[in-house]
């Protein structure tokens, strides 16, 4: 039995290879022809982000808009600042004397004139001032009489020249000492023969701030009222050590408000030394007259530096630029939005980006919450994928 199956091997093997081959044929024949290979193109190179918003987003997200300036960054700096009231601008007004406050006759936010009485103060010390002016006026009426007579018999021959002299002498030390009584009522501001003293205001503006209270005691050089006058204000910002030898009086500046309105102003001094806390030195600058700051407002100003203005190009604020897809875009204004145009930035300086290309001078932008603008334009990149 062995030896005939030994001799069937060969004939089963080929039989076996003979199918797999006209398998692997019919396969072949069979399958799907492969795709022809396709041609690679270039990606279409996208165009600039476009966004579509109303003006009702703009307010509620306070974006501000402004335009490319002119000048380098290394020409402008960009320093925190505030509103303070000139030298001769703002008045404190002070008891001259303790006492219980029995009237206030003005009230804060009110206009008063040069001289005018704000408030009353009932006060033993001024009552005292009253008398003394009084008693002096007395003695002298009395000294001034005595004077005569002496001087009056010294002429007929009745006294001696030294009585006549020795009341000559009295009458000017009373004198003297009634006009110390007068000066020292007239400083307390004491009005009539009792003892009222009166906070009167040295200069004419408005009440900016107010401590009194009716009934309340004070003590002499207490704080009672400020007045501001009117449009009497300076701006004062503050820089660091390197910008601060850039500036110059006279340099001019854009006081710009919080709102994103600016305010024309010119530097009318810069400290020579540094704040020993801040490390910085204080620029004074004058706005031009009629703007409508308000005293203790705070605001930020950008200094049109004389000296070191770098080179000739433009300038945004530093938050104006923004990275999109890693680039630098600035968002310029449209009809129906905003527009995200790539620039070459160049130095930043002082909050400020100068712009070397990719935008023209006077391009209405975003400079301020452009951020929210990156934040839109991401958001529909997102959705469109």
């Amino acid at each position: 039995m062995d030896a005939p199956r030994q001799q069937n091997w060969p004939m089963i093997g080929g039989i076996a290879a003979a199918a797999a081959l006209a398998s692997f044929g019919i396969a072949r024949w069979t399958a799907p022809a492969a795709p022809a290979p396709v041609e690679a193109k270039p990606a279409a190179k996208a165009g600039p982000v476009e966004l579509t918003l109303p003006d009702a987003y703009l307010q509620t997200a306070n974006i501000v808009i402004g335009k490319v300036e002119a000048g380098g960054a290394g020409g402008e700096i960009l320093a925190p600042a505030h509103v303070a009231a000139s030298p001769q601008g703002e008045a404190i007004v002070v008891a001259r004397a303790s006492g219980a406050i029995a009237r206030i006759t003005k009230r804060l936010g009110d206009s008063v004139r040069a001289g005018e009485t704000l408030a009353l103060v009932e006060s033993l010390d001024a009552a005292g001032f009253s008398a003394d002016r009084s008693v002096a006026a007395s003695k002298a009426e009395q000294a001034r009489r005595v004077y005569e007579r002496e001087l009056s018999l010294f002429k007929q021959g009745v006294t001696p020249r030294q009585d006549m002299e020795a009341a000559q002498s009295a009458l000017a030390v009373a004198q003297a000492e009634a006009r110390r009584a007068v000066a020292v009522a007239r400083a307390a501001h004491v009005s009539g023969p009792g003892g009222t003293v009166a906070i009167v205001s040295p200069i004419a503006g408005r009440i900016t701030a107010q401590d009194a209270t009716l009934g309340a005691y004070v003590e002499p050089q207490a704080e009672l009222f400020r007045v501001a006058a009117d449009g009497a204000m300076q701006v004062e910002a503050s820089v660091g050590a390197q910008d601060a030898r850039r500036i110059a009086p006279g340099d001019p500046v854009s006081i710009v408000l919080t709102s994103g309105a600016t305010v024309a102003g010119k530097v009318r001094s810069i400290t020579p030394t540094l704040n020993g806390a801040s490390q910085a030195a204080t620029v004074v600058i004058t706005p031009d007259a009629g703007s409508s700051l308000l005293i203790g407002q705070g605001l930020q100003v950008r200094i049109r530096a004389s000296a070191g203005g770098g080179k000739s190009s433009l300038s945004v604020p530093e938050e104006a630029v923004q990275v999109l897809d890693g680039r630098d875009v600035v968002f310029v204004r449209t009809k129906s939005g905003f527009r995200a145009q790539p620039v070459l930035v160049g130095a930043r300086s002082g909050g400020m980006a100068q712009i070397l290309s990719g935008i023209e001078a006077g391009a209405a932008i975003a400079t301020r919450n452009a951020f929210l603008l990156k934040a839109e334009a991401t958001k529909g990149a997102g959705e469109e994928e």
